[in-house]
């Protein structure tokens, strides 16, 4: 049984589905589709063009379908799509897009926390993660099963790959490929994402080929484009080859550096005889 409650306000052109229930001081307008049982905590803002599915949660604060701040917004008719089992915590901002995509959509069972920011013409993929205070900019895509840690931010048209993981408080300049770990600043691969991977039935036999992929890719020095000739010559055709291999070739603005290693930052120290000494942050030469 549906129950909303008289301190909210529901427009009546809204198509409310079964089992709905919508807590006091919440507004929804017109053109606003919410799926069956789902549950709009109070003091939520659910503006036109919003689509919602079932078995969704919504938090006190949450604001779904403002309008865009893109100052090349005219007004055109958008939408925000959120798939179903989505969670959406407290004080949550997803725009409506701009005519660039004409909707910002969010999959299914996708868990949204507190603070985070899914900007105009972004496409949130199923089983994502976005920990407290992400902020996507305008026309970023994070593929299925992307955890992204706290505070990460994500500049405007970066991709980031099918179960890749962001390490908190990361900024991300370039594109994040599938499968692999990045953190440190700058942004770096750290190694793949052998746990999530794991977790989700990878067989050790594909996690071996996708370590393998990415030892060319970032830790033996090639330079990219001989490295994905490399991956192509001594790695067995696969899908997770092949959809790596055109992920990085469609990264129009780059992917993320390779790894590397940080050692003792050194200060040079000039002898009154002219001999320059090298001293790590031990103290040690």
């Amino acid at each position: 049984m549906t129950q909303i409650s008289p301190l909210a306000q529901v427009h009546p052109d809204a198509k409310i589905g079964k089992n709905v229930t919508i807590l006091p001081f919440t507004f929804i307008d017109k053109d606003v589709t919410i799926g069956d049982n789902t549950w709009i905590a109070s003091n939520v803002s659910i503006f036109e063009g919003a689509r919602i599915g079932n078995n969704c949660h919504i938090f006190p604060g949450a604001v779904i379908a403002a309008v865009p701040q893109d100052l090349k917004f005219e007004g055109e008719y958008t939408t925000v799509e959120i798939g179903d089992n989505t969670t959406i915590r407290e004080c949550v901002t997803v725009h409506r897009a701009t005519k660039y995509a004409y909707r910002t959509t969010i999959g299914a069972n996708c868990l949204i926390m507190a603070y985070a920011h899914v900007a105009h013409d972004c496409e949130v993929g199923n089983n994502v993660i976005l920990a407290n205070g992400v902020q996507l900019a305008g026309h970023v895509i994070v593929e299925n099963h992307a955890i992204l840690e706290g505070l990460v931010a994500v500049q405007q048209f970066n991709r980031i790959g099918e179960h890749a993981f962001v390490a908190g408080g990361s900024l991300v300049r370039k594109s994040i490929p599938p499968y692999i770990r990045v953190a440190r600043e700058p942004l770096s691969y750290i190694g793949i994402n052998s746990v999530g991977l794991e977790r989700r039935g990878f067989s050790s036999e594909t996690m071996q080929q996708i370590q393998n992929i990415y030892r060319h890719i970032f830790v033996a020095g090639y330079p990219l484009k001989k490295a994905l000739d490399v991956v192509r010559q001594q790695e067995e055709p696969s899908t997770v080859r092949e959809y790596i291999l055109q992920f990085i070739e469609n990264a129009k603005d780059g992917i993320v550096r390779g790894f590397h290693t940080s050692s003792p930052a050194t200060t040079k120290i000039t002898t009154n005889t002219d001999q320059i000494i090298e001293v790590n942050n031990n103290g040690q030469h």
